[in-house]
């Protein structure tokens, strides 16, 4: 591959993981929080560019472009792209509160499992500000259509869904170790592979093949161009 060295990264139950690309598959790292994940791997070299599965640019009315083309990217399988939640309602301080001032933004409540992403996605927003890393969002799903050049149907939880993605990040170089020492005791085998597919759009995005989902991004009140890379 050549070129620098990237990351992708996942969140995970017990906090987050990543995967790190260079010449290959290069390392494998979890961590409780963001900032000491992406310390740990920068502790093995300098990291040209962060790829991660989490909302960044969060919006003040309405729904996210890059949410609503998400969806549309990756047919069958568009349940698994998570409509972000407004500003205003994931500042609230429950999850009835937060549904009900996101239904008068949007239209829609807010699911508890989207809300239950609060202390991560803010986590995340936080971390952004201040990184010197090059960091752009992903959605595993989208990944994986561009890899295959259509959209996937089996999910990852099912045997030929993990080795359909597995596969397919193996023939663009992205070969997944058996042994992936601590991150692979604590993530998922769907984490892993999601943050596999983050390292492959990371390294996309240095290459400069990666296209954003809208192009431009999109600008909230935040400032961040929010769009969803592959």
């Amino acid at each position: 591959m050549g070129g620098g060295r990237v990351v992708g990264v996942d969140a995970c139950r017990r906090g987050w993981v990543a995967i790190t690309v260079e010449d290959g598959v290069s390392g494998a790292h979890f961590a409780a929080d963001i900032e000491a994940l992406v310390a740990e791997a920068e502790a093995d070299g300098p990291i040209a560019v962060i790829a991660i599965d989490m909302p960044i640019g969060l919006p003040d009315r309405g729904h996210r472009r890059a949410d609503v083309l998400a969806r549309a990217a990756i047919g069958s399988l568009w349940p698994s792209v998570f409509m972000t939640p407004t500003r205003q309602a994931l500042l609230a301080a429950d999850h009835a509160a937060a549904s009900a001032i996101n239904r008068d933004l949007t239209g829609q409540g807010i699911s508890v499992q989207a809300f239950a992403l609060k202390p991560k996605l803010l986590q995340v927003e936080q971390w952004v500000r201040h990184t010197a890393v090059r960091v752009v969002e992903i959605h595993p799903e989208v990944c994986f259509a561009r890899l295959a050049g259509a959209p996937l149907t089996a999910r990852k939880s099912s045997w030929t869904g993990m080795e359909h993605r597995r596969a397919l990040l193996a023939d663009a170089g992205i070969r997944i170790a058996g042994d992936l020492g601590g991150a692979g005791t604590y993530a998922a085998v769907d984490d892993v592979l999601d943050a596999a597919a983050a390292a492959w759009a990371a390294r996309q995005v240095l290459l400069g093949h990666a296209k954003p989902i809208p192009d431009p991004p999109e600008i909230f009140s935040d400032g961040w161009p929010c769009a969803i890379w592959s």
